[in-house]
């Protein structure tokens, strides 16, 4: 029974023992895992102390156990605070880098994973860092989109444009009332907005450069049609943006589409007005252009030039103020030539007034009644002392118009044209005629001289002779002179002429030498008077 008992409480001793070595094993596995785990926190938040701290406590193994569960819970907390701070900094960073990606408009970003190997406050600090960049990034684009958005609206109210729509159609985030999600900062939203702004900044230019050459032309016309100013001020917003610079801030809507169409069709209706009025002035040019080349005799195609500017008047393709500077620079062309043709259309005058009274003076030389005691006999007479002066002129006067003439062809490289004719043609047209003419009285002279002699012949054999007291040049008609007379320009003095001898030898003896008998005169000559002389056509 000792011995049995002995046994059992060995068996006891036994259990006892082991179960105090499983006991101390597992406290030891728990301080182990214990310390273990403190080890490895202790290392993710880089604090890597030794853990002779923990076997400083002192005590048995339930003592250090019951120690170390305290430091290992504060531990534990302490990582779980480092992973939720690393959870938000991630969070953040994430959610930023969706944002200026614009993946977040595809939906909130997915929970980061923690590194919990890493916790430590140098990579905390270096997300946290990262994050401000980030947020950083995000407040200068938010500035960037503020300021654009800024200039939209103002652009937007100067030409009367819908901002919210504007802005839509760059994103919707931008017009929301309620922000349920954060206003889009993406690049490409960026690019967008950045777009759309220098899209309204051109439009801006068009309309304020459109406006302006609006109001340019505005200005033109009320001068050149004197507008009252009652009607000039109802545009004084479109002519004050003549001189503004693009970057000036403008009145609201002053460059709206409702505007300029207005200014537009206020500008149509005094063009056409214009029209109107400078066609009259066109035509009125063309009128003073034809004045001037008739006043000197030269010709202008009118029907053709009117046609012409007709055409390009009404088909609208001329530019009536370039048309009106030309007619203008036509005129004063035009003047300048007639200047030039002064002087030799002043000797044509003088001229023609000659050939007209040479004209004259041989129809009168040529009535036999001319000095009749008629009514206004004297003052033919008169006239034709006068013409016989001015007739022996018109040689010298031939001749220096000629010469005029040919200086001013020779200095213009053109014709000088008189009443469609070259004015040389009919200077050498006339000295030709008048060469004739002159040549046709030569000849009737020499046939007069031969019917004289041919009648003195005759009339010798029956004592027929000329009165010795009445010389042939008493016979004369009164003011009749002689060409050595009208040369000397003294057309009433006379002249004796030597009578014809009775015997008749010295005229039968030209006869004779001429070879003329009297047969050779004709039955049916008439003679011409005896007072025509020699200068009776010059």
């Amino acid at each position: 029974m000792i011995l049995q008992l002995e046994e059992d409480c060995l068996n006891v001793y036994r259990k006892k023992v082991e179960q105090t070595r499983k006991q101390k094993a597992d406290l030891l596995q728990a301080m182990s895992l214990g310390e273990a785990e403190i080890e490895k926190i202790l290392s993710a938040l880089g604090e890597r102390e030794s853990f002779s701290r923990v076997e400083k406590l002192g005590g048995t193994l339930i003592e250090q156990l019951a120690k170390l569960e305290p430091v290992l819970d504060d531990l534990r907390r302490r990582r779980d605070e480092r992973i939720n701070e690393f959870l938000a900094v991630q969070l953040h960073i994430v959610r930023l880098q969706a944002e200026i990606s614009g993946t977040i408009n595809h939906g909130d970003p997915a929970a980061p994973l923690v590194d919990e190997t890493d916790l430590s406050t140098g990579r905390l600090a270096e997300l946290k860092t990262q994050l401000n960049e980030l947020q950083t990034e995000k407040n200068l684009r938010l500035q960037k989109i503020d300021s654009q958005i800024k200039c939209i609206n103002e652009m937007c109210n100067m030409m009367s444009l819908d901002l919210k729509k504007t802005l839509y159609e760059v994103h919707p985030s931008f017009v929301e009332l309620e922000r349920i999600k954060s206003m889009s900062i993406s690049d490409s939203t960026l690019d967008r907005l950045a777009g759309k702004l220098h899209a309204l900044n051109q439009e801006k230019k068009q309309r304020l450069r459109k406006l302006q050459d609006l109001g340019s032309t505005l200005i033109e016309l009320w001068s050149l049609m004197d507008t009252p100013l009652d009607e000039q001020k109802c545009f004084d917003h479109v002519t004050s943006l003549i001189s503004v610079s693009p970057n000036t801030v403008m009145p609201q809507g002053c460059l709206a589409h409702d505007l300029i169409e207005k200014v537009e069709v206020e500008v149509k209706r005094l063009k056409h007005l214009k029209a109107s009025k400078m066609k009259e002035l066109v035509l009125k040019k063309m009128t003073q252009l034809e004045e001037i080349y008739r006043s000197v005799h030269m010709h202008i195609d009118s029907d053709h030039e009117w046609q012409i500017l007709t055409e390009l008047i009404d088909s609208g393709r001329a530019d009536l103020s370039e048309l009106l500077t030309d007619m203008d620079d036509r005129i004063a062309e035009a003047r300048d030539l007639a200047l030039s043709r002064k002087d030799i259309l002043e000797k044509v005058e003088k001229w023609t007034s000659a050939t007209e009274e040479e004209g004259w003076l041989g129809e009168y030389e040529g009535d036999q009644n001319r000095y009749n005691a008629g009514r206004g006999a004297h003052i033919n007479l008169k006239r034709a002392e006068k013409a016989r002066v001015l007739v022996s002129k018109i040689p010298s006067l031939l001749e220096n118009l000629t010469t005029k003439v040919k200086a001013w062809e020779k200095e213009k490289g053109m014709s000088f044209m008189y009443d469609k004719k070259r004015l040389l043609d009919s200077l050498e047209k006339y000295t030709s005629e008048r060469q004739q003419k002159e040549e046709e009285k030569r000849r009737s002279r020499e046939l007069k001289k031969l019917q004289e002699q041919f009648a003195a012949e005759q009339g010798a054999p029956y004592g027929a002779k000329p009165s010795p007291m009445r010389p042939l040049s008493a016979r004369k008609p009164l003011g009749q002179s002689t060409n050595v007379n009208i040369v000397g320009g003294t057309p009433n003095s006379r002249r004796v002429s030597t009578p014809v001898s009775r015997k008749g030898g010295s005229s039968c003896g030209k006869m004779k030498d001429t070879g003329k008998t009297a047969a050779s005169i004709p039955a049916n000559y008439v003679s011409l008077p005896k007072d025509c002389s020699d200068n009776s056509y010059m």
